[in-house]
C-alpha cells in the first residue's frame, strides 16, 4: 500500500476537504553499491567526529545551521515545529488560473490528491468544477520543512498536485536566449513543418522506455554469467552543411504511417476496366444483331 506523504485539508471559500497526498511518480534506475576492490566486501559509511577523534553513533547527532565559519546554531525538532506555518495541515486555495498560463518550467514533483471519506462529495464538486471550467488552483502547502507554492489540476481520475519552484529558483543562463542575428528562409520553414507533420502523433507514454537502464541490466546479467559484454559503436553524425538538402532527405526517410481506420473501412473503388470490357461486348452484340 502506498504511503501518505501529507495529510490535511484543502479549502476554498468556506468549503474544507480532508485529503491525503501520495507520490505520483518516482525515478526508477539501476543503483550500485560501493565495494572494497581488494576483497569485494560492501563498504559501510560511518559518522566520524574529528574533534573527538572517534566514530559517533546516530543517537548523538543533532541538527545545526552554520552562521559563521565553524559556528553553528543548534536546532531541534520542537524548534522546527514551533515555526511551522498554517499550511502544514491546511492548504488554502488563493486563486484559480488557466492551465495554459502556467509555464511548465516551474513544475517540480507530482502527487495524487485523495479525499477522506468525509470529504468525497466536496472533493468531487471541486474536481468537476475545475474540469468543466478549465481552471487550475494555486495554493500553498508546507511539507519536508519548506513551504511550496502548488498547482492543483484535474486529471482523468481526480485531482493532481504539483509542487512548484519559486522564480528565484529558476536559473538564468545568459547563453539561453534567442539569437536575433540568425534567420531562416520561408522554404526551410515550410519543409521543417512538413517534417513535423510527418512525425506528429498522439502522445502515448507506454511507447517510451529507458533503453540505457535496460542495457545496464543486460550488461550486469552478462557479467554474472561470465560472458563478454559487447559495446555498441557510437553513431557518427556528419555536420549539416546544406539545410534544405538535409530537410528533403529527412522527409524521404520518414516512416510510412498506417492508414486511418476510416480509410481502411471504405469499400474499394470499382475498377473502370471491366466496365469498358463489358461495354465492348454489348457493342459487339449490337453490331452482330
Amino acid at each position: 500500500m502506498a504511503s501518505t506523504v501529507w495529510k490535511g485539508y484543502i479549502t476554498f471559500g468556506l468549503i474544507t476537504i480532508p485529503v491525503r497526498l501520495f507520490a505520483a511518480a518516482r525515478t526508477d534506475r539501476v543503483s550500485f553499491n560501493q565495494l572494497h576492490g581488494v576483497c569485494g566486501s560492501r563498504i559501510k559509511q560511518q559518522t566520524f567526529c574529528p574533534h573527538c577523534d572517534r566514530i559517533v553513533e546516530r543517537s548523538e547527532l543533532v541538527k545545526g545551521y552554520e552562521v559563521e565559519k565553524d559556528r553553528y546554531v543548534v536546532v531541534n525538532d520542537e524548534d522546527i515545529k514551533s515555526v511551522a506555518p498554517a499550511s502544514s495541515d491546511n492548504m488554502e486555495i488563493v486563486e484559480f488560473v488557466k492551465a495554459e498560463g502556467i509555464d511548465p518550467i516551474y513544475f517540480d514533483a507530482s502527487y495524487f490528491m485523495v479525499p477522506e471519506d468525509a470529504g468525497k462529495k466536496a472533493y468531487h464538486l471541486l474536481f468537476e468544477t475545475m474540469r468543466k471550467s478549465g481552471y487550475s488552483a494555486v495554493a500553498q502547502i508546507a511539507m519536508h520543512q519548506r513551504e511550496y507554492t502548488v498547482v492543483v489540476r484535474p486529471h482523468a481520475d481526480g485531482l493532481l498536485l504539483h509542487t512548484m519552484f519559486y522564480p528565484e529558483e529558476v536559473r538564468e543562463v545568459p547563453e539561453f536566449r534567442r539569437d536575433e542575428s540568425v534567420s531562416v528562409k520561408p522554404q526551410e520553414v515550410a519543409l521543417a513543418e512538413k517534417l513535423v507533420e510527418g512525425l506528429a502523433a498522439d502522445f502515448e507514454p507506454a511507447k517510451y522506455h529507458d533503453e540505457y537502464q535496460n542495457r545496464l541490466m543486460q550488461m550486469i546479467e552478462a557479467k554474472k554469467e561470465g560472458q563478454a559484454v559487447g559495446a555498441e559503436a557510437p553513431r557518427k553524425r556528419a555536420p549539416v552543411i546544406d539545410l534544405m538538402q538535409a530537410l528533403q532527405k529527412s522527409l524521404g526517410e520518414l516512416p510510412r504511417k498506417p492508414a486511418s481506420k476510416a480509410a481502411q473501412n471504405e469499400p474499394p473503388a470499382a475498377s473502370s476496366a471491366p466496365a469498358r470490357k463489358q461495354s465492348g461486348k454489348r457493342a459487339a452484340r449490337t453490331a452482330s444483331g
